[in-house]
């Protein structure tokens, strides 16, 4: 049932149990979960677990799904002149020296340009 719930918070929608727990009985005869009785509150309950294989298999999946996400969004990524991160949206622009550079924020903009006029004064008191 907790599993049937937390499906149905992560889709969104309602989770027919004739579908769920075929599907997880299929996954124990696969060697992907195993279930167990546990002691939950007054009566034991069947709880399910991945198995080592289940996990390598769930690891592989997250990384392709990650892998395609990535180059979904790569080139749409821009990097903050100044702290180096990765920017997807809601990137800050400023014209310094007469170059365009792309900041995560404005505050990175001043740190940048605090530190180059920094960089000026040093190189022109030697």
């Amino acid at each position: 049932y907790r599993i049937m719930k937390e499906v149905e918070t992560r889709i969104g929608r309602q989770v027919n149990p004739s579908l769920l727990y075929p599907f997880l009985k299929q996954l124990e005869k696969n060697g992907l979960v195993r279930s167990i009785r546990k002691p939950v509150g007054k009566k034991p309950k069947k709880v399910y677990e991945l198995t080592a294989t289940g996990k390598k298999l769930a690891t592989r999946i997250y990384k392709r799904i990650a892998s395609m996400v990535s180059m979904a969004i790569e080139p749409n990524l821009s990097v903050c002149f100044h702290c180096g991160c990765k920017i997807y949206e809601g990137r800050y622009q400023e014209t310094i020296d007469g170059k365009e550079r792309v900041f995560c924020c404005v505050h990175c903009a001043q740190a940048y340009k605090n530190e180059l006029s920094s960089t000026h004064q040093t190189s022109e008191g030697a």
